[in-house]
């Protein structure tokens, strides 16, 4: 393996904090509260994580985890790893995991595996912060959005999504001429979801989510263009004035 220019090799596990280990066939990184059995200590005053909580291993030249821990690990994608799920290969590039806490506390270790052409990120203190990307929505898809979405923007503890005869009924009041039925609430959400899958945002498509779907699908698509500040609260001015919408941004 050719090392990188910052001295590291393909494979590398960063994390977060700090600490930098070169891949080892069968070298194992443990993580857990108890700052003298393990590498990587996470949670020390929280009795929810265990004293070892999980491993990374590296074998065959990937890094795979495990958890040991009473509590599951929480993967991107809600994916939850428990203690009698086989280990799982990490990917090349960014992971974060997660140990929530029932006191309603939750603990990250960031983890960055170097890929065969990449190094590990930089670190930019000083550097202009980069705009989220936003994602452009029409009039329509934006009145849609928001009244669907309206849960999210007010700041709901645990938002759901208006349902669709919810929604169709509010905007035909909020907008007479744009003649909204159920069906044309589901195409408009359902052009949204399809242009955003196509460019790269996973868990829009039922063949992702699995069976039975019910709300996922929308509350995917929400938290995704909530999270991009696609949609933001000031939106919810359109409930008060839908031709206030721009045609398309």
């Amino acid at each position: 393996m050719e090392p990188h220019p910052d001295g590291s090799v393909p494979g590398t596990l960063f994390v977060a904090d700090g600490v930098t280990i070169a891949p080892q066939e069968g070298l194992v990184v443990r993580f857990g509260r108890n700052r003298l059995e393990v590498d990587l200590c996470i949670g020390a005053d929280d009795l929810q994580v265990s004293r070892v909580h999980g491993t990374i291993t590296c074998r065959a030249g990937q890094w795979w985890l495990d958890c040991t821990g009473r509590s599951p690990v929480q993967l991107p994608n809600a994916v939850l790893l428990y203690s009698d799920s086989p280990p799982v290969p990490l990917d090349v590039g960014y992971t974060p995991l997660s140990l929530r806490s029932s006191r309603g506390r939750e603990h990250v270790i960031e983890l960055y595996i170097s890929g065969p052409r990449g190094n590990r990120p930089s670190a930019w203190p000083a550097a202009e912060t980069e705009e989220p990307r936003r994602w452009r929505l029409s009039r329509d898809e934006r009145l849609a959005l928001a009244v669907l979405g309206r849960r999210y923007l007010v700041n709901e503890p645990h938002p759901q999504p208006l349902s669709r005869q919810q929604a169709a009924a509010e905007l035909l009041d909020l907008d007479p001429d744009g003649r909204w039925t159920v069906k044309k609430v589901e195409h408009v959400v359902a052009d949204v979801r399809t242009r955003l899958s196509s460019n790269g945002v996973f868990g829009l498509r039922r063949d992702e989510v699995g069976e039975p779907v019910g709300l996922t699908l929308a509350v995917n698509l929400l938290r995704e263009l909530t999270s991009s500040s696609t949609l933001v609260p000031s939106d919810l001015d359109l409930l008060e004035n839908p031709d206030d919408a721009p045609p398309c941004e």
